[in-house]
């Protein structure tokens, strides 16, 4: 795929701030609740919370930075549009979280929404203007350290939770693809494909449900769930 010409890119124009209204919150609403998340996770790891805290508290670094891109940009961020666009997937957190389902809590959090940040934040900054490249380059370092705690939970304790994860996945992976296409004009706009999205994605995600346990074939079904509607 060829890369995208940047010169074709106005970041001052209406229309691409329009559409950075909506990719601006969504970034801001997403740090937001990862760091949310981590410290309902930390609840439910208390002999990890030093660490789940500390991972929270980057989170919200990340925020007050990708507010500071908006701000550069003169955009202000259409947060109501961010709140909606993650509601199915908070809601689904929130209840394993009730129901203490630690593996299903870190599928969404540091799997699936993790992979989900790195795809788009690595397809972003190519085409990124200066300000909210030097940002997003910084934050992406980051959230692979995220990543990495959930992997490294879930495969110490992969064999207990193997099918709780396989159900997490049917529930909440299509969700991500409707997500996908719920911001793909807007991310086009910003000079990003939704196939490069979706291939970036599969491929981080892809990545961690193997380091965890998962094999091949496991992995191919996994992923092809909720492909259909992308």
């Amino acid at each position: 795929m060829q890369p995208f010409n940047t010169a074709t890119l106005d970041y001052n124009s209406e229309v691409y701030k329009d559409a950075y209204s909506r990719i601006n919150a969504i970034v801001i609403e997403g740090e937001q609740q990862a760091h949310d998340n981590y410290m309902d996770i930390a609840q439910l790891l208390p002999q990890h919370q030093e660490e789940l805290t500390r991972l929270a508290k980057m989170e919200y670094r990340h925020r007050k930075g990708f507010e500071s891109c908006g701000r550069n940009l003169n955009v202000t961020p259409d947060m109501e549009f961010a709140r909606k666009f993650f509601a199915q997937l908070r809601e689904n957190f929130q209840k394993a979280k009730a129901e203490g389902k630690i593996a299903t809590c870190l599928l969404i959090q540091a799997l699936m929404i993790e992979a989900f940040a790195i795809a788009a934040y690595n397809i972003y900054i190519p085409v990124a203007d200066p300000f909210a490249r030097k940002i997003t380059e910084g934050v992406v370092k980051d959230e692979y350290l995220h990543l990495n705690f959930g992997e490294e939970w879930l495969k110490a304790h992969f064999q207990e939770c193997k099918g709780e994860l396989e159900e997490a996945n049917r529930q909440n992976l299509p969700l991500v693809w409707q997500m996908l296409n719920r911001v793909e004009e807007d991310a086009k706009t910003l000079g990003m494909t939704k196939e490069e999205l979706i291939e970036d994605f599969l491929i981080s995600y892809g990545d961690a449900l193997a380091n965890i346990g998962f094999s091949t074939r496991e992995i191919m079904k996994m992923t092809s769930q909720g492909l259909k509607g992308a």
